[in-house]
């Protein structure tokens, strides 16, 4: 048999296989990072309070996630440990992370002076409790 004829055939298959996600359905999952009804908090820069904006975030959200506008990656983390957004490179938007209390401070884990807060309803972050407030 022809060794050209049977590598194309085999490009062929691996190229089809490929196409369809090798698996016989379809899927659509959509990516974790994707804004589901959340409200989006920008990550400014690392210089302490002024690093997230808005800060607080505005009162009764449950959903947030962050915009890297920074030139470094981020990582936001709830100081009660209640969320972790992952790792945040920077132009890309954190995973959705779901409020679990009222007046929650969170915080960068690679630059833990940035702090921020949620959930504060007279607009003023709530005393920070932890070890990186």
């Amino acid at each position: 048999m022809n060794v050209s004829i049977i590598r194309g055939a085999l490009i062929a298959a691996v190229l089809a296989l490929a196409a369809c996600g090798g698996s016989g359905g379809s899927s659509s999952t959509a990516p974790s990072n994707v804004t589901a009804n959340a409200a989006t908090i920008s990550i400014l820069g690392d210089k302490g309070n002024q690093s997230f904006f808005p800060n607080p975030a505005p009162s009764g959200q449950t959903k947030l996630q962050w915009k890297n506008t920074d030139s470094t990656t981020h990582h936001i983390v709830a100081v009660d440990g209640s969320f972790d957004s992952g790792e945040t490179a920077p132009g890309q938007m954190s995973k959705v992370v779901t409020m679990t209390t009222d007046g929650t401070n969170y915080y960068c884990m690679i630059h833990p002076d940035m702090i921020g807060a949620v959930n504060a309803t007279d607009g003023t972050p709530p005393p920070c409790r932890g070890d990186y407030c």
